[in-house]
């Protein structure tokens, strides 16, 4: 997932707040999550300002209970570095949510993306990946086999930006 609209400004970058539009965008995610019985019980977020909000609404719309791994590291991270981040996950996590910035993210789900998912879904990430997107993925094996072209994109949501 993206973060969700952030304020322009703030004292630093990491330190943006989202604005209400993307709050409430957050928290539909989260009921969208919910709606279509995806449950996290894994998240790794950026620990930016904007993305640590962005999980705490996507929580409590879609009513999950799971305490967030915070990663200073997945804020500045490449979409390589992202996915050694997310390599890194216990294999007792079935469902992970990860929460970063662009272009991190939208690479990162077009470089798992086998293309042989949803072809709706397929068809709408590729169109864009504004803020508050979520791409959800099928992935089978270890996270720590997680590699390039292997996961099937199941279901995609983009608020309204």
């Amino acid at each position: 997932m993206r973060h969700a609209k952030a304020e322009p400004g703030g004292e630093s970058d990491s330190l943006r707040e989202l604005s209400q539009q993307g709050w409430d965008d957050s928290v539909e995610a989260g009921r969208w999550l919910a709606g279509s019985g995806t449950t996290p019980d894994g998240a790794l977020v950026s620990s930016a300002r904007r993305t640590r909000s962005t999980w705490l609404a996507l929580a409590e719309g879609g009513s999950f209970g799971v305490e967030p791994t915070y990663s200073d590291g997945l804020y500045s991270a490449s979409p390589e570095t992202a996915l050694d981040l997310v390599r890194e996950t216990d294999d007792g996590v079935s469902v992970l949510v990860v929460v970063g910035h662009n272009p991190t993210m939208a690479y990162l789900a077009q470089l798992l993306d086998d293309g042989g998912g949803d072809e709706g879904a397929s068809r709408e990430m590729a169109t864009g990946f504004p803020t508050g997107a979520l791409a959800v993925f099928e992935v089978t094996g270890s996270w720590s086999d997680l590699d390039l072209a292997s996961a099937r994109l199941v279901a995609f949501h983009a608020g309204r930006g």
